[in-house]
């Protein structure tokens, strides 16, 4: 079972947390098979054109309606998507102001899930590649308005930049607790950006982890821990992620995998070891 984890503004984040995009009509099964491993973090978005957020309802309501979880003890987590990112499956009226569509799809989302209340809704990437629009600002009060009325315990965004976080904590009347980025598309493995998440308390979220950086899984450095440890190259690398403060997003579609995964977390590396990884992916 998954128990390492941080506290962000007095609520508790998962060390692990499995993403549910690109599964389709998978999604249902394989959200019980993480439950059932010991994922207690799940993440999703109201944005059928990537992910199927009914499927995750129906596996987690499953589970507790069966007694196996309680509600809380399961951190659910899901997004709005801007028009531009969705296809013709929109879960809002597409003439209505981003207002109002941040509360139709956090509706439909609770409606998809079957819960009262989320445990962190997130802005799915501001609506231009620099800076922030009024359309991002206007989102944003909206779902600061769902937070205040308790609606969602925290607030987050992803697919941004280390400016573009700065100017939204800067000037969001409730802070961002939660940043999700493809960690390996920014200089120097987002290193700004992550930083800015420690010095703040805020939980970054990392995504692609492995499949941003195939060639690591055979790097001399990950596949003697490996050796050492008696598991996976792919268990190394994630909890050297671990061990840099990402809460890190695996979404494997397999059983052994998820066990694999969730093992990562209890996977201590050597000094050394860490070092070595950090030189090849160019860390900080």
């Amino acid at each position: 079972m998954e128990t390492d984890g941080v506290s962000v503004q007095g609520v508790r984040v998962p060390g692990m947390i499995y993403g549910t995009a690109w599964k389709e009509e998978r999604t249902e099964a394989l959200v019980r098979e993480a439950l059932a491993a010991g994922f207690r973090g799940l993440d999703t978005a109201n944005q059928r054109r990537h992910y199927h957020e009914a499927g995750v309802g129906a596996a987690l309501r499953s589970a507790l309606a069966g007694g196996a979880l309680r509600r809380d003890e399961v951190f659910v987590q899901t997004k709005f998507t801007f028009l531009r990112g969705q296809d013709h499956r929109l879960p809002y009226d597409p003439e209505a102001p981003v207002a109002r569509q941040v509360e139709q799809s956090f509706a439909s989302s609770l409606e998809h899930l079957g819960v009262d209340a989320l445990d962190s809704f997130v802005l799915h990437g501001p609506s231009v590649a620099r800076g922030l629009a009024e359309a991002d600002w206007e989102a944003w009060r909206a779902m600061e308005d769902l937070q205040r009325a308790g609606r969602a315990r925290l607030l987050g965004v992803s697919n941004v930049t280390s400016e573009q976080l700065r100017a939204l904590h800067e000037g969001a009347r409730v802070k961002p607790a939660v940043v999700q980025n493809r960690t390996l598309v920014h200089p120097q493995a987002d290193a700004q950006t992550r930083r800015f998440c420690r010095e703040r308390g805020l939980a970054y979220q990392g995504f692609s982890l492995l499949t941003a950086a195939p060639g690591l899984l055979a790097h001399p450095a990950v596949r003697a821990a490996a050796s050492r440890l008696g598991v996976p190259p792919a268990s190394v690398v994630l909890r050297f992620w671990r061990e840099q403060g990402v809460v890190v997003l695996t979404g494997t579609a397999s059983r052994a995998h998820m066990g694999e995964d969730l093992a990562a977390s209890r996977t201590p590396l050597l000094p050394e070891e860490s070092g070595a990884i950090a030189a090849a992916l160019g860390v900080e």
